[in-house]
């Protein structure tokens, strides 16, 4: 009986399959730097559309009330017309708000309080594609990569984690980072967790099958 050869064969086809290993390594991992970290990510809150105020007139319970800022940024008030709150802290808004009163009441005292918070648009930090819940978060101090995933439900079946990025605007202009959200979350590696800045997007792409 002739003996047959496969080492012609087998030879290349272990080739071929390193290659694919290798493409399959490559497919799964973020080729992209990790996020510097932020040494001081701590941000002054300014009021963004959705937030809801509690606005307070010392010693006149009736110009006291609660009010949401409308998708325009701004608010109403009695005796007041639309004042313009989105973008300013509860201090800056008191005063507006104080100047405003000025002409009906004498000295007026007024404090703004958050009750909801959502934000600008600008300190909101932004999780798409294959999370479990994809939204905008509100920008917490000191708030991590793992924070935000939380808050987000995880990550989808689908999901292909260490692949994930974090766009970053520094002085105008937009810069990419990698994430291993697989590492972080499934293998619990606190080295893969991340802070995160107002403004940030993590983007999660879907597994290659």
């Amino acid at each position: 009986m002739k003996r047959l050869n496969f080492s012609g064969v087998v030879r290349p086809a272990l080739v071929l399959l390193s290659i694919l290993s290798a493409m399959l390594v490559t497919a799964c991992t973020n080729n992209l730097p990790p996020p510097p970290v932020v040494s001081d990510s701590s941000t002054t809150y300014r009021i963004g559309a959705g937030d809801s105020l509690g606005i307070f007139v010392w010693q006149n319970k009736e110009l006291s009330t609660t009010v949401p800022v409308r998708p325009d940024g701004r608010i109403s008030l009695p005796l007041i017309n639309d004042i313009t709150a989105a973008g300013k802290t509860p201090t800056e808004l008191s005063g507006d708000i104080q100047d405003q009163l000025k002409k009906y009441v004498n000295n007026p005292l007024v404090t703004v309080i958050v009750n909801s918070f959502v934000g600008p648009y600008s300190q909101q930090v932004r999780v798409v594609g294959e999370a479990a819940k994809p939204r905008s978060l509100p920008y917490r101090d000191r708030m991590t990569v793992l924070d935000a995933m939380i808050e987000v439900g995880g990550l989808t079946q689908l999901a292909s984690g260490d692949r994930a990025t974090l766009v970053r605007t520094v002085n105008g202009k937009q810069a990419s980072y990698g994430l291993r959200l697989d590492d972080l979350i499934k293998d619990g590696d606190m080295s893969a967790n991340a802070t995160l800045a107002p403004g940030d997007v993590i983007i999660i792409p879907q597994a290659y099958f």
